[in-house]
């Protein structure tokens, strides 16, 4: 009994599983061992669920880590993709389903079936359970009995059973054999009946292979090693007292040693003549004696044995050559030293040698180095062997003025611009054509974005950047017509102002002799009718800080009684209204820490202390802003736009088209996979009919002596005797001095043309004779063929549509294409949330693309300085194994040109280049292997637009109302054209169409047009989603949806 609890004791701690059986890559989670607290007063965390404890607190949360990676299966429903909680939680519930739908009368049978079965798929094992099963009933198992034929089945419960084994007389079968069953029949009082196995039978649904598996994987465990048995839970074995003794045939110990002894019989010297003793540190093996050999054979023999000694061991020769004729070899036994192999041979010199013992040569051999370990890619791309052949990938254009290799000594222009706001282009970019429906602004292309930031003017405005203000400012803040509702969180600034103002107001009347003392402390010489609201703000505000700071800006005198909020609702942008909006929104959020210090830079530069405090300063100022602080302006504004309720209830329409989208393209899916089965069967139909519709091979003609007669050569062999014939004739006909014919040459050639058309028409007409005509069956299975074949390539059609659909419905987040080994990040923007080309309907249309770009930002902080910047001693390590740093690396396989921080773009726009990156990207690195893998799969799109992003620049941009110039009078000036720009071509139509104006207009009441809304609402329906019908996309009427 000692024995047996040792046993289950070693087989528990080798398992090491507890009652739930949740798998990880399709193994049982392993808990870990629970530590030794000695101190009491000592810290522990536990995982309630586990039952897990720690002692170290990064020790918990590596733990915690490692459960929450939807990487976990559900043991019992075989769910994938779950959390280790999530999957613990699905066993427990269907745990307790299944064992109460299980009929309990049939699970001790069951389990002990499956105990100790070494069966190692479980689909088998519960085919055999099945099968041995399905006729055995047990006691207390409600079963359906027929017990007259003239009747109808009744229910009754099993409560004895007997079998009866069969009976011989000589070759005689006497009684087969048989199980009796005394069943008990549902209200009846009457005694129990007998009845036979082929009048008894169980409900289907209690007894399914389905729920038996289910049974089994909840009740049994199994190690993961080949041939390990089946065992059912300590729990469950001890409820139904099943033997849980593992046999010792079955045990790991016994499997290893059956093939360590059976690696060594196949490893078993042989040896011819000599008597062998092989010593080695597992076994020794004795070979038999045989009779010596004849002398010719003793060198080979005893190169043979060196050949055996150089596997790894020492070989001893006590006469320092090979034994002699009759000598004999005896053999010698010894204690070879450890991870040694020895070979000894003891000889003795005959009369005939006269040769005396030699001293004992030792030869030893070394054995040969292991081999190298395998590697298995992909791994970290950092850990690839650098390549040394100088490849370098393509170098990156910067689109700012300034690149990361400058230095502060490098001089360049301070209002060109910056590498820092690159990425703020990008980022304000995307958002506004990502959301250009929420926004009522057509698309417009990178390219056309960043000139017209760039463009300063006082005399001409860019609708571009006006529209683009004044539509985000409009999300911010409801018009009054619609209850003018504030949809961002600001400070509250004015209330706190009014507080202060109150407190003021109150402060004389608790004195009861007011002191001269706040009215000094006030400058007399500002408290001026002109500046008396912008002194008391200026007084608020420092009473607010209880600070000195220097005033850099004048933003709170230029809003006065009018705030911007009232502005925004009125929608009054005209005549520098929108500015001001933008400098009162900056303002007040200037008292937020996050927003301070950008937000104060940017007033100083639109409400200067030098300048009035007035809508034509703030006018002006911004139209002399520099790219930079207008990138910086939009980006604060676009992300306050995206916790708007606008934009969050546009995220969850596109979810909704998703999920619509994703069930239409499972539609198609099935349908296609259906009709591909259907045109297998049609294309078997075919080839079934194939022979009796097809033509006859042709014969050759085969003449009576035996030569054979190409129907072909014989036609022209005869047409050009018949031609040569008719030449003959004619040349006989003409004189010899007399006038030649002028026509006769012709009309030959026309007599023979028309024979060769006599002859083509014969042969045509023959071929259609000898081709049997096609049975009507054969002609409705070809129609058939064609119409599947359509409706096919219709599902496939329908699937990439539907996938152009989700890629541009999926707008919460931009998506990287990868990363490559030193961190650096791909993006190419009409990846997801936009058309490839730009909206449809947009003005720019034209263009055919959105960015055209491959864009590579640097590596984050936190990856720069883990994986790039390490310590000393990292740095040291890497060189020891690469003979360089990873810095160096960096260098040196990128090339001059690179990006360093997260702050830090660079592009590649021709396809050239993209080619090269493609090749440059090593796959045996894992992270290189992904961006390789989708670039491959967007490279036919990106370099498309990339083409249409070079013809677009190429093209010089002409206005809307250029015409031929009229004539102009130069005489007393000089007449220059004003410049023309590709953003000027730009127009908000979809502002206009579904606003009736611009967004920088004051809104104006118009009458609907009924037909417009009546195609409105035809296409609205015509459109919806019914069925299969899809919903209108962002494509356009690009596509015919039938």
């Amino acid at each position: 009994m000692a024995s047996e609890v040792k046993c289950l004791s070693d087989l528990s701690a080798q398992t090491n599983i507890s009652s739930s059986q949740v798998q990880y890559k399709r193994k049982p989670v392993r808990f870990s061992e629970k530590p030794e607290v000695q101190d009491e007063e000592a810290y522990i965390w536990i995982i309630e669920q586990t039952e897990e404890i720690f002692t170290n607190y990064e020790d918990y949360l590596h733990r915690m880590d490692f459960y929450k990676q939807p990487r976990f299966i559900c043991d019992i429903t075989g769910h994938s993709n779950l959390t280790f909680f999530e999957a613990l939680d699905s066993e427990r519930l269907n745990s307790f389903e299944l064992e109460k739908a299980f009929p309990e009368s049939l699970k001790e049978p069951v389990l002990r079936r499956a105990q100790f079965s070494t069966i190692p798929r479980i689909d088998k094992l519960v085919d055999e359970t099945y099968e041995a099963l399905k006729a055995e009933y047990y006691p207390g198992e409600v079963v359906s009995c027929l017990i007259d034929p003239n009747q109808d089945r009744v229910e009754g419960t099993v409560r004895e059973k007997a079998k009866f084994m069969e009976l011989w007389d000589g070759d005689l079968l006497v009684r087969p054999a048989h199980t009796t069953y005394y069943i008990q029949l549902r209200g009846s009082s009457t005694k129990d009946v007998n009845i036979d196995t082929k009048n008894i039978s169980r409900e289907k649904k209690n007894f399914t292979k389905q729920i038996i598996r289910a049974f089994l994987r909840n009740n049994l465990t199994r190690e993961a090693w080949n041939g390990a048995p089946w065992l059912v839970k300590d729990d469950v074995a001890w409820r139904y007292r099943i033997n849980t003794h593992v046999p010792a045939e079955l045990r790991y110990q016994h499997k290893t040693a059956e093939k360590k002894a059976a690696n060594q019989a196949q490893k078993k010297p042989e040896s011819n003549g000599t008597t062998v003793t092989v010593a080695s540190p597992k076994a020794q093996t004795k070979l038999p004696d045989l009779k010596p050999a004849s002398i010719k054979s003793h060198k080979s023999k005893q190169q043979q044995l060196l050949g055996k000694a150089k596997q790894g061991g020492t070989v001893h020769l006590q006469n320092g050559s090979a034994p002699p004729t009759n000598g004999h070899v005896q053999p010698h036994h010894s204690q070879p030293a450890k991870g040694q192999q020895f070979i000894h041979f003891h000889t003795s010199a005959g009369p005939s040698t006269g040769l005396a013992p030699l001293a004992a040569k030792t030869l030893t051999i070394k054995p040969p180095a292991p081999p190298p370990p395998v590697i298995r890619y992909p791994i970290d791309d950092l850990d690839v062997e650098p390549k040394r052949d100088g490849a370098q990938r393509p170098a990156l254009k910067y689109l700012s003025h300034e690149t990361p290799l400058d230095t502060p000594r490098t001089k360049r222009d301070p209002n060109g611009l910056q590498l820092v706001s690159v990425g703020l282009l990008l980022e304000t970019w995307d958002t506004l054509n990502v959301y250009c429906e929420v926004f009522k602004l057509d698309s417009f292309t990178f390219d056309d974005y960043v000139e017209a930031l760039s463009y300063t003017s006082l005399q001409i405005e860019s609708e571009l950047v006006v529209e683009v203000h004044c539509a985000i400012l409009k999300v911010l803040v409801d018009a009054e017509s619609d209850g003018g509702d504030i949809n961002i969180t600001l400070p509250d600034q004015e209330e706190e102002e009014e507080e202060d103002e109150d407190d003021e107001s109150a402060q004389p009347s608790t004195v009861p002799t007011p002191t001269p003392e706040p009215e000094e402390s006030k400058p007399v010489g500002r408290r001026t009718r002109s500046s008396l609201a912008k002194s008391e703000i200026e007084d608020a505000k420092r009473s607010r800080s209880h600070s000195s700071e220097v005033v850099i800006h004048r933003a709170a005198a230029m809003l006065g009684d009018y705030s911007w909020t009232d502005r925004l609702r009125k929608r009054d942008f005209k005549d520098g209204g929108w500015e001001g909006i933008i400098v009162g929104l900056l303002y007040q959020l200037s008292s937020m820490p996050l927003h301070k210090e950008a937000c104060e830079t940017i007033l100083a530069k639109l409400a200067p202390i030098d300048l009035e405090p007035n809508l034509d300063t703030a006018k002006s100022c911004y139209a002399s802003l520099d790219v930079n602080t207008r990138a910086q302006i939009l980006q604060i504004i676009c992300m306050l736009t995206v916790g708007t309720k606008a934009i969050r209830n546009y995220m969850e329409e596109c979810s909704e088209e998703m999920t619509v989208f994703r069930k239409q393209k499972i539609e198609f899916q099935r349908t296609r996979k259906a009709t591909i089965e259907e045109l297998r069967q049609l294309d078997d139909q075919r080839k079934i009919l194939l022979p009796e519709n097809s033509p006859p091979s042709p014969k050759p003609e085969v003449d009576t002596n035996g030569d054979t007669t190409m129907t072909g050569m014989e036609a022209e062999s005869k047409s050009a005797i018949s031609t040569g014939d008719d030449e003959m004739e004619i040349d006989e006909g003409e004189p010899t001095n007399g006038r030649s014919l002028r026509r006769a040459t012709d009309r030959a050639a026309d007599r023979k043309r028309k024979r060769e058309e006599e002859r083509e028409k014969k042969e045509k007409a023959e071929a259609a004779a000898k081709i049997p005509k096609l049975s009507s069956q054969f002609k409705k299975v070809l129609r058939e063929i064609d119409k599947k074949k359509e409706k096919i390539k219709e599902c496939e059609d329908e699937v990439a549509i539907i996938d152009g659909d989700l890629r541009e419905a999926d707008c919460p987040r931009t998506r990287c294409l990868g990363k490559d080994r030193f961190w650096n990040r791909y993006y190419w923007f009409e990846r997801n949330g936009m058309p490839f080309a730009g909206m449809p309907q947009s003005s720019t249309a034209e263009a055919e693309y959105a960015n055209g770009c491959l864009w590579v930002q640097g590596p984050d902080t936190m990856e720069r300085e883990g994986f790039i910047e390490v310590s000393e001693h990292d740095h040291a390590v890497y060189r020891k194994q690469w003979k360089l740093t990873v810095p160096e690396r960096k260098k040196l396989e990128e090339g001059p040109n690179g990006v360093f921080t997260a702050h830090q773009w660079g592009y590649i726009d021709e396809p050239e280049a993209l080619a090269k990156l493609i090749a440059w990207l090593d796959i045996r690195g894992s992270r290189e292997l992904k961006l390789r893998k989708e670039i491959c799969l967007q490279e036919a799109q990106i370099i498309e637009r990339m083409k249409k992003r070079k013809e677009y620049l190429a093209i010089r941009p002409k206005t809307e109302t250029e015409e031929p110039s009229a004539r102009v009078s130069t005489r007393k000036k000089q007449y220059t054209e004003p410049p023309v720009f590709r953003f000027s071509s730009w127009r908000n139509t979809t502002a206009v169409e579904e606003l009736g104006h611009l967004h920088s207009e004051q809104p104006r009441a118009r009458k609907p047009n009924k037909k417009s809304a009546t195609a409105t609402v035809e296409e609205r329906e015509t459109r919806s989603i019914k069925g299969k019908a899809k919903p209108l996309g962002r494509q356009g009427t690009r596509y015919k949806w039938g």
